[in-house]
């Protein structure tokens, strides 16, 4: 049912979010999943809601995003390990809603930074700090995007967008939907990289990856494939994302 695909660089990334043939049939599984979900009340926002990823416990609180029924949280978190992480680096989770992956990284980082612009996920994420002891390592901030880490630079950043094109309805609906999201990071990611550092950006063929692939490729940025999960009804890529001239980073 799934398939993990570990590759190398290459030229034509648009691959890796082309949609499968058999997107109708994937739709439509994906509905009973959905479903699935509804009855088992795995799709509330509105509950708190206690979950395992990885074989860590999550406590996700009302109006965050959960990185397990919701998928991308738990598959990006499980990516995230010694080989990825160097104990010495600083680590950059934008947009970190729960906090999952800012805890996995804060397990091999020196510092982690998660930031947020839904009140309730930061303060959700803080939580998850603290239940994992590891507040002295994770700063938690609230914020839009590049704003709370004003002049700082990261040797890696983490980013789970959301996929959706439209104006968000609430702060909750942030996570799903942005108007300009895609081309706001791609303008100020390079200020935010030390030099020879990366992003890490988790995209899926149920939305509009292709958007942001592109605004990353306007502003000079080389994209590869870390890694990639097809799904019934959707792929999951990790792109890994380095300035092409080493000098855009400060």
């Amino acid at each position: 049912m799934l398939e993990i695909t570990h590759q190398p660089p290459v030229p034509d990334h648009r691959v890796a979010i082309r949609p499968s043939r058999f997107a109708l049939i994937g739709s439509l599984l994906g509905k009973l999943m959905e479903f699935g979900l509804k009855l088992r009340g795995k799709d509330r926002y509105d509950a708190f809601l206690l979950e395992r990823v990885c074989g860590v416990p999550f406590l996700v609180t009302p109006s965050v995003f959960n990185p397990k029924s919701l998928r991308t949280g738990e598959f990006f978190a499980s990516q995230i390990d010694s080989r990825l992480v160097h104990p010495d680096w600083e680590v950059l989770d934008m947009g970190t809603g729960s906090g999952v992956c800012a805890v996995f990284a804060a397990n091999y980082a020196r510092r982690v930074v998660a930031v947020d612009i839904n009140p309730a996920a930061a303060r959700c994420a803080h939580i998850k700090a603290c239940l994992n002891h590891l507040e002295h390592k994770i700063d938690v901030r609230h914020g839009d995007l590049f704003a709370p880490v004003a002049k700082e630079s990261f040797d890696l950043i983490l980013f789970n967008p959301p996929f959706l094109r439209g104006t968000p309805r609430d702060d909750r609906d942030r996570a799903w939907r942005s108007s300009d999201v895609a081309e706001r990071f791609a303008e100020g990611l390079g200020e935010h990289l030390k030099p020879g550092a990366s992003a890490l950006v988790l995209l899926s063929t149920f939305g509009a990856a292709p958007v942001f692939l592109e605004e990353l490729r306007k502003h000079g940025f080389a994209i590869s494939v870390l890694v990639a999960r097809k799904f019934v009804n959707e792929r999951l890529t990790i792109f890994r994302i380095k300035p092409s001239n080493p000098r855009r980073t400060t």
